[in-house]
């Protein structure tokens, strides 16, 4: 139990200490909360062999709820811009592919890898697309629907509750939104499909 307080007691002050020195581009003050992360991971493909993108995962929250989930620690990419937050997910998640770079190259940083990667079957994005200009959010998105699967889900998070306040969601479908409250702040989980 103590582990497990220290663990999370470290994450969110790296996380603080990160939003402090780039808060643009970290988005958030804390770490998901068990209830956020477990929504978003509740969309996994159902293939097992399906990739998942992760982008923007920060200090593990999701990450960790989509391996309780059932995705095979080998099956998941995940693009961290923050080197420390990168180093920390190689040590927790050594068989998982956590790449260090920006989600705006999401598709050279795929084709870059050992074995390239085409296609996955879901995106699960904490990225804070509100703080970006509509254009560049437009551009990362044309990108995710680029190697998303046929039916491959895109799932997003904002801390903006109205439903129509994802940026570059025009060219797809929702599927499902809810809030979930028990995060700080609440957030509005959004699912889309091509």
């Amino acid at each position: 139990m103590a582990k497990k307080f220290i663990a999370a007691l470290t994450n969110s002050t790296l996380f603080l200490q990160e939003w402090l020195a780039n808060p643009q581009r970290t988005g958030s003050v804390a770490p998901s909360s068990p209830k956020l992360a477990a929504a978003m991971a509740r969309w996994l493909p159902a293939n097992p062999d399906s990739f998942v993108l992760e982008l923007g995962p920060g200090t593990g929250a999701v990450t960790r709820a989509l391996i309780q989930h059932g995705l095979r620690e080998d099956r998941l990419v995940a693009i961290e811009r923050n080197p420390k937050m990168a180093r920390l997910l190689r040590e927790k998640y050594p068989k998982a592919q956590i790449v260090s770079g920006d989600a705006w190259n999401l598709d050279d940083l795929l084709r870059g890898r050992r074995e390239p990667i085409e296609t996955v079957g879901a995106v699960i994005s904490s990225l804070p697309l509100l703080n970006f200009p509509p254009e560049e959010a437009e551009v990362l998105t044309g990108k995710i629907r680029a190697v998303l699967e046929p039916a491959g889900h895109w799932v997003q998070y904002s801390y903006h509750l109205g439903k129509n306040q994802i940026r570059g969601a025009s060219s797809f479908q929702l599927r499902a939104s809810s809030i979930v409250w028990l995060n700080f702040p609440p957030a509005r989980v959004s699912v889309f499909q091509k």
